[in-house]
């Protein structure tokens, strides 16, 4: 066969000769392409998967914990927050999409973990991930239900409908959540434009609020646990520490930055599932990183603009009532007098976490068809269906759903929101766990690359900022996380404590527990094996583009369709 002519096909070929591919083949761990028999099947494009993410991370986060993010940092608070998380969550992003570009195979964060940096770190990587979004998913549904305490009591949340959705293969799962996600995109923007018209005037009152929440005595920053503290400076500090992370000292529950960006890195899970991974994955981590620093900071904007952080009624805020409204947007149309939108916006809101539920359940599935896969769960989780569902996997995570049941003794809303924030704890540690073990395979992917002489120029898709973006992430996630749960020492509780923090000996015991019982060594950067199962994605690849070439040229709106 000919030398190929371009540079990832010549970059390919070098790494087919290198020492490492050799020594690593004939060791204990397979690398190798999943077998052709049982496995995902590749029906995810490039707007399905960046429509995913954006159903999985556009959610709670912004919908409702917002609201408290503001009360606790102010709306110049909340907004350097989301600025803040946003740009380590682009670094993520980075990293990830450098190794996902490069070897895009279906075995997930944790594959990447175990082939670049130790099997015992790739082992705790995925149950780590694991372990959250067995815990988020009932968290949106358990928040679907504070959403509908705006209408009534009466209510119980039912979870077959996610369930269902996910058992129907990936092509009509990911159609559907993409349809799921332009409804939130438009309704986002909707509220984008509402929020704008409202601050400018446009509202039964004709009050035009300008910047008037970002001065005293609303803003521009908020005091956070002054109390305690008894210095006004510090107590502005812990305010916008607070919506870089999340605790609950005295309200039921905290959801801010770090958490509402937590989800994003799920592109990384549907690489297994895309078409033309080496295209698609970058595009669709640019697309969804746009989209999110759009909604995210663009939303947090217009909410610092329309709400005072002193209103009564905001999430578990203030003096906010069983029942009350569960979101800012919502409370922004309350106070301008505006009686019936209130009610179409909580409609959408609860579509919002209904959807992320759906995407949660299945990166959740497949995270754990991904740990069955590497030999690190039970086999018969790698088990699928003829449309490439893992139908034992979705069957065991959706069992997690029942969490949700954990408040049916209270009737109140109080009970869902007590409920609400301990998942929060738990979902933004395990989170945070996983950006840092991201960033962490990134920087050993790289070290490699560079011991064994190979330059990061051939890589399909060169992330920016690098190598110092994924430390800096590293960094920076880690710190957060360390000091997240500040809050729960003033005064301390245990239940919060316990939530906050029990995430990281849990990471531990999974690493230190795998590396002792199987002996696995961290693998030097000149034994890292770059090209084990390449060759495979490479014919498969090569193969899709081949049909797609004999289906002709895409029309206008066709090519307008798939840049969606």
């Amino acid at each position: 066969m000919s030398a190929p002519a371009d540079p990832e096909k010549r970059s390919t070929q070098s790494y087919n000769d290198s020492a490492s591919v050799r020594k690593h083949e004939s060791s204990q761990f397979n690398y190798d392409a999943d077998s052709p028999k049982e496995t995902l099947h590749r029906g995810l494009k490039a707007r399905q998967i960046s429509m995913i993410a954006l159903g999985g991370a556009v959610g709670t986060g912004l919908i409702i914990g917002s609201g408290t993010a503001l009360v606790r940092g102010g709306p110049l608070g909340l907004f350097l927050g989301y600025s803040f998380v946003g740009f380590i969550c682009y670094l993520v992003l980075c990293a990830l999409g450098e190794m996902s570009a490069y070897l895009p195979h279906k075995k997930g964060f944790s594959g990447y973990a175990t082939r670049f940096v130790d099997p015992a770190f790739g082992f705790a990587t995925g149950w780590n991930y694991l372990c959250k979004y067995l815990i988020v998913t009932p968290n949106n549904i358990n928040a679907a239900g504070a959403v509908i305490q705006y209408w009534t009591t009466r209510v119980h949340i039912a979870i077959w409908m996610v369930f269902g959705i996910n058992l129907l293969g990936v092509r009509v799962f990911g159609e559907l959540e993409f349809w799921f996600s332009s409804l939130k995109v438009l309704t986002l923007i909707g509220l984008l434009l509402m929020g704008l018209i409202i601050d400018l005037g446009g509202n039964p009152k004709h009050d035009r609020i300008g910047f008037r929440y970002w001065e005293h005595p609303d803003g521009p920053m908020g005091s956070y646990l002054q109390s305690q503290v008894h210095n006004p400076h510090l107590a502005i500090f812990l305010g916008f520490w607070a919506v870089m992370t999340n605790g609950m000292p005295f309200s039921p529950a905290m959801l801010f930055s770090l958490f509402a960006y937590i989800g994003t890195e799920l592109v990384g899970v549907t690489v297994g599932e895309a078409q033309n991974p080496r295209r698609n994955i970058p595009i669709a981590i640019r697309r969804t990183f746009l989209r999110i620093v759009v909604f995210y900071i663009g939303g947090v904007f217009v909410i610092g603009l329309t709400v005072p952080r002193t209103a009564d009624n905001l999430f578990i805020a203030n003096s906010s009532k069983v029942g009350a409204a569960a979101s800012p947007f919502v409370v922004a149309t309350t106070l301008v007098g505006i009686r019936v939108l209130n009610h179409i916006i909580n409609a959408c809101i609860l579509i919002f976490v209904l959807s992320a539920a759906n995407s949660d359940l299945y990166i959740a599935s497949r995270t754990l068809y991904a740990l069955a896969a590497e030999n690190k769960a039970p086999a018969i989780f790698g088990r699928v269906n003829r449309m490439g569902v893992p139908w034992p996997a979705l069957i065991l995570c959706t069992l997690f759903c029942c969490l949700v049941f954990l408040n049916i003794t209270s009737s109140s809303a109080r009970g869902q929101f007590l409920l609400f924030g301990w998942f929060v704890n738990l979902v933004s540690t395990f989170g945070a766990i996983t950006w840092m073990c991201i960033c962490y395979s990134h920087i050993c992917f790289m070290r490699a690359l560079k011991v064994q002489g190979l330059s990061r120029d051939d890589l399909p898709y060169k992330a920016p900022f690098q190598p110092w973006g994924s430390w800096i992430a590293l960094i920076c996630t880690g710190i957060i996380t360390f000091f997240k749960g500040f809050d729960t020492f003033l005064p301390f509780n245990r239940a919060n404590f316990v939530t906050s923090y029990i995430a990281i000996p849990v990471f531990f015991v999974f690493w230190i527990g795998y590396k002792v019982f199987y002996r696995t060594k961290t693998i030097p950067s000149e034994s890292v094996d770059l090209i084990s199962g390449k060759r495979e994605i490479d014919e498969e690849e090569e193969r899709f583009i081949e049909e797609e070439k004999a289906k002709g040229p895409p029309t206008f709106w066709g090519r307008v369709w798939d840049g969606l």
